[in-house]
Parts: structure tokens; C-alpha cells; sequence
């Protein structure tokens, strides 16, 4: 038995479809409203009775327990409105949630982001912990809240067969909500309390660079790098690419060398090895970029769509245009298959 809980406000725009979406999948559902001023309560109970009022108080991971603590069912799957279910293997949660020992296991469904930028929207691939027994795992952090283990210990995560799509950062939504500017905030007010936590800082880097104040966004990720991270962590990948992009879109070009000191940790990553690929390209170091670009070709499993397909050979194509030679870059651009931006330079050789 499964229980959906949420935390919502003003979500009329996204509750109804996420909703209808997840229902048919979960025995009950659990919404914790923290303030809505629009229809949000009126379209959640046409879907369930089980909705709650939570007096705000800037902090997520408190919302977030209250929620768990009203669910009736030890297993639980958290979504947000802006998620909408793509793909749900009953079967497989179901053979997930029953296995011997699991209670202690929390699982990961796939989540597709899908981003605004000046080359229209894409979609960007990851993996994040939300179905767990609520007998063992809560919430802790005001922002960006994280599933912990109730005693502190380490736990096992496991890829269970849900998709859901993330439409949260496009830019219509960032708009309406002016959810960046509100993570800024509490991010700010966190590590007031915890100065030294260097999640908190890539958080705040992260929602800097994507209101594109790359200058602030360099700020913060420097100083969660000075602290001694832990590569393996999921959290410090994303900080060396993000931080990586912060670079280049900086024009700290040659600054951005400084990333060859993460190649041993993320070499069979293909979204670093397209990050390095960039970062060689722009500082003319042309056949290391080749094959880093390459190289991505040769990886599984990247978080960006065309990773290791049109998006590296484009870049190839590109650099052998440049360097005049154009039947090498007519071939890798024709690898590209329909990505237009290859189509165009194509047609233009």
C-alpha cells in the first residue's frame, strides 16, 4: 500500500494534471497546503478528502514531515505539482516495496527536467530519491530539503520504474512563481545558520546561475569547493558541471582548466566529458576537445538529451569548419541527424 503526500501552494495551474496523472497509481492521497490563495484546495478534493492546512514557516523539510506524518500507509512517494507521472510500473513498486529489507532502502525515480534556454527547451535527465517508509526516513533542510536516515545512518538507494516530467523550470514557471528569487532567500537565511555547509552554497550557486548572474552564481561554487567535498557525492557532480558552465559563460576560459583536476573521478561521465570538450574547444586546444566530444559518443546514461549523440558531434563538426575542413564537418554535422542547428551549418557549407 502506497501514499502520495504532497505540499502544495497555489497550484491551480499544475495540481489537476499532476494529480490525475499519479491517482490511478497510489491507495491514498495526502495534500499539505501551506497557504494557497487560489483553487488549489478545491481541485485536491476532487481527488482526495485527506487535505491539510500547514502554517508556513520557511521551511520545507518541517512541510514535508507534517505531510508524512498524515499518511496511513508506511510507504510513501513524494511528488510536487509540477511533476507530472510519465511512466509508472506497478509491478515493479510493488516488487520494490515487498522485497525483504527494503524498509531501509529509499527509492530513486527518474525525474526529465525540462529547461528554457536561448536555444529552446531540453531536457535534462536525473535520478532522485522520493519513495520510502516513513518509519525510517524524514526530511531535514529548509531548503532544497533532503531525505535523511531518522538515526543518521547511511542507506542504500535503488532506481525504481517511475518517470515523472519536471516542467518547475521552465521560464513561464519561474516567472509565475518567482521561485529562484524565494530559493535565494531561504538559501541565504540557511547558511546564516550553517556557514560552513557546502551544499548550501552550490544551491545558492546553482539558483544564480540560472537567473544567469554568473558572477554570483562563481561566488558560491568557489566557496563550496573550498571545502574538502566528497566527489562521490550526486550533489558535487552536478557542482563541477554547473560550475564548469559558470566558467565558460564567464569567459573564464582559461580558469576553466582547472576542471582537468576531476577527470580521474567523472571520466565515465558523458556530461563532463561534453563540459571538457567545451572547455578545451574554447581555449583552441582543438584535438583535446575532439576527443572529449568523442568520448561521450562511446558513454551510456548521460543527464542531458544528445549527450552523447547529435551534441557532441555538432561541436566536432564545428571545429573542423573552422579549421577548414569542411568535408569532416560535413560528415559529423549529417551524424547530427535532425538537430537543426547542424542542419543549418550544413546547408551553409
Amino acid at each position: 500500500m502506497l501514499t502520495l503526500c504532497m505540499i502544495v501552494k497555489n497550484e491551480a495551474d499544475n495540481l489537476c494534471g499532476c494529480l490525475a496523472r499519479v491517482a490511478g497509481f497510489v491507495d491514498e492521497i495526502v495534500i499539505v497546503d501551506t497557504g494557497s490563495t487560489d483553487e488549489t484546495k478545491q481541485i485536491a478534493a476532487d481527488f482526495t478528502n485527506k487535505i491539510y492546512d500547514f502554517a508556513w514557516c520557511n521551511d520545507f523539510a518541517a512541510a514535508r514531515n507534517f505531510s508524512l506524518a498524515q499518511a496511513k500507509h508506511d510507504w510513501v512517494l513524494v511528488l510536487d505539482a509540477d511533476e507530472y507521472v510519465e511512466q509508472f510500473s506497478r509491478q515493479a513498486v510493488s516488487r520494490f516495496i515487498q522485497k525483504k529489507g527494503q524498509q531501509h532502502t529509499v527509492g530513486r525515480i527518474q525525474r526529465v527536467n525540462v529547461l528554457d534556454d536561448i536555444s529552446g527547451s531540453r531536457k535534462i535527465l536525473e535520478r532522485i530519491n522520493r519513495l520510502f517508509n516513513r518509519n525510517f526516513f524524514a526530511y531535514d533542510g529548509i531548503i532544497h530539503e533532503q531525505v535523511v536516515e531518522k538515526t543518521g545512518a547511511d542507506y542504500h538507494t535503488g532506481a525504481i520504474d517511475i518517470v515523472v516530467e519536471h516542467i518547475g523550470y521552465t521560464q513561464e514557471a519561474l516567472q509565475r512563481t518567482d521561485k529562484l528569487r524565494r530559493n535565494i532567500s531561504l538559501l541565504t537565511e540557511a547558511l546564516a545558520e550553517n556557514p560552513d555547509d557546502p551544499y548550501y552554497y552550490y544551491q545558492l550557486g546553482k539558483s544564480y546561475y540560472m537567473l544567469k548572474d554568473y558572477e554570483l552564481a562563481y561566488t558560491n561554487f568557489v566557496k563550496a569547493l573550498s571545502f574538502e567535498v566528497n566527489v562521490r557525492l550526486e550533489y558535487v557532480a552536478d557542482l563541477v558541471e554547473t560550475y564548469g558552465y559558470t566558467l565558460i559563460n564567464s569567459g573564464k576560459y582559461t580558469e576553466a582548466l582547472c576542471l582537468e583536476k576531476f577527470t580521474d573521478y567523472y571520466r565515465s561521465s558523458p556530461d563532463f566529458c561534453f563540459l571538457m570538450g567545451l572547455v578545451y574547444m574554447n581555449n583552441a586546444k582543438f584535438s583535446l576537445a575532439v576527443e572529449r566530444f568523442l568520448q561521450c559518443t562511446k558513454l551510456p546514461n548521460g543527464k542531458v538529451e544528445g549527450i552523447t549523440t547529435y551534441l557532441p558531434y555538432y561541436n566536432v563538426g564545428v571545429i573542423h569548419e573552422v579549421l577548414g575542413v569542411k568535408a569532416q564537418a560535413s560528415h559529423y554535422y549529417k551524424l547530427c541527424g535532425e538537430y537543426k542547428p547542424a542542419l543549418a551549418r550544413g546547408q551553409a557549407l
